[in-house]
């Protein structure tokens, strides 16, 4: 009588699995869909949808004067006292170009799974962006966006190459 059950145990969680990947499988397909434009909310007009820029430098990594990347410690997101001097500096940047609007990128090393990271980014990005409001900048001028692991600035695997990929940067938006 013991056979009974351990079959019907090993049927159900055949068919569970069959289930999963046959949902897998669906939304795999779902996700090669080429269409280039997203439909506005609302119905009408599209956005067209642009590819994303996979530069690891961003744009303030020595290339726009008075913008600085903030680095953060590991499995942190809160801001240290040089990252508060950086981001004094990047307040008055944007004091100084009040038409610009920027978004703030949050990274992270290449350590923990994806959605740590993900997660992680978005809180250092958020930290900045609150501290940057806190130095009068208005909060629509910013918009944040977490990159996790995905864009590293050093590709080592040595505590040096880690600190510097565990970062927020400045990308100005048009």
């Amino acid at each position: 009588m013991s056979i009974a059950p351990t079959q019907n145990n090993w049927m159900k969680q055949v068919t569970l699995a069959v289930a999963a990947l046959a949902l897998v499988a669906g939304c795999k397909g779902k996700q090669t869909k080429t269409d280039d434009s997203v439909p506005m909310a609302g119905g009408g007009d599209t956005v067209e949808s642009a590819p994303l820029s996979f530069n690891p430098q961003g744009s303030d990594s020595g290339e726009i004067a008075g913008l600085s990347t903030v680095n953060f410690d590991l499995d942190k997101s809160a801001l240290g006292n040089a990252a508060k001097e950086k981001l004094r500096g990047n307040a008055a940047w944007m004091k100084q170009n009040g038409n610009v609007k920027l978004q703030i990128e949050g990274h992270c090393d290449a350590r923990g799974s994806v959605e740590y990271n993900i997660a992680l980014g978005e809180r250092r990005a958020n930290a900045v962006k609150a501290y940057m409001v806190s130095q009068g900048i208005a909060g629509d001028r910013l918009s944040v966006i977490s990159y996790g692991k995905e864009k590293p600035l050093d590709n080592g695997d040595t505590e040096s190459a880690y600190a510097k990929n565990r970062r927020a940067n400045f990308v100005p938006l048009q």
